[in-house]
């Protein structure tokens, strides 16, 4: 699949799978939800093995649970427990748009080095953008480490037996004044090697036979999911 797709091939599956599903209607969101899910599958099938893991699982039910009880009139009930179908439908909806985003971020991080990226940006005059986005993500995979390590030791030290919710703030704190560390320690790094956005060197770009055509299609179905009615 490498020599098919570069670094627009996949660029444009992650932005289209990403725009697609924030601004299509709603009646059609599982629609394109399937597809998104179909390319990712052939094209990155690794990254499913990923997502099956215990706190994606969490993160996907605490953001999608919540709408089922508080959207909309309690409705119907099952075994006794009162819940609203509009409510539903909306955590649904929100378990999609996440699982999607995640398999879109995971996929284009694992398929794609993050210097085609900025070589990209920067061919298209985009100075110094180019550099910012390398920081950027170069930083994901620092703070889902700090956030383990975190909520490790506070879940080992007793932490979210009382205050959970100040235990909660401490732990948001701590991810995030650690991702600005490593952020600083970057920008320290590129100030001692005398980096300039102006005079940044142009990255090479890979290529692939199916880059365009994948571009044309994904702008196509895009369109055609958001505006044809």
């Amino acid at each position: 699949m490498d020599k098919y797709l570069g670094t627009v091939g996949y660029l444009a599956i992650f932005l289209s799978s990403i725009i697609g599903m924030m601004v299509v209607p709603a009646q059609r969101l599982p629609w394109v939800a399937g597809v998104c899910i179909l390319v990712a599958w052939r094209i990155y099938p690794q990254v499913f093995t990923s997502l099956v893991r215990l706190h994606w699982l969490i993160m996907i039910i605490l953001l999608s649970v919540p709408p089922i009880f508080l959207v909309g009139d309690l409705d119907r009930s099952i075994t006794g427990i009162s819940y609203s179908s509009e409510g539903l439908l909306s955590g649904i909806q929100i378990a999609l748009r996440i699982l999607i985003v995640l398999i879109s971020v995971q996929g284009l991080t694992s398929s794609v080095d993050i210097s085609s990226i900025a070589g990209l940006l920067e061919h298209a005059g985009l100075h110094g953008l180019g550099f910012s986005l390398g920081v950027a993500m170069n930083l994901l995979p620092t703070i889902l480490k700090s956030a383990q390590n975190a909520w490790r030791s506070l879940w080992m030290r007793g932490g979210l037996r009382k205050k959970r919710w100040r235990a909660l703030r401490l732990l948001a704190v701590t991810i995030f004044v650690n991702g600005l560390s490593r952020a600083e320690e970057i920008a320290l790094a590129a100030e001692v090697r005398a980096f300039s956005p102006n005079t940044a060197r142009s990255m090479p770009i890979k290529k692939g036979k199916w880059d365009w055509t994948i571009l044309t299609l994904s702008v196509l179905v895009v369109f055609g999911f958001v505006f044809i009615p």
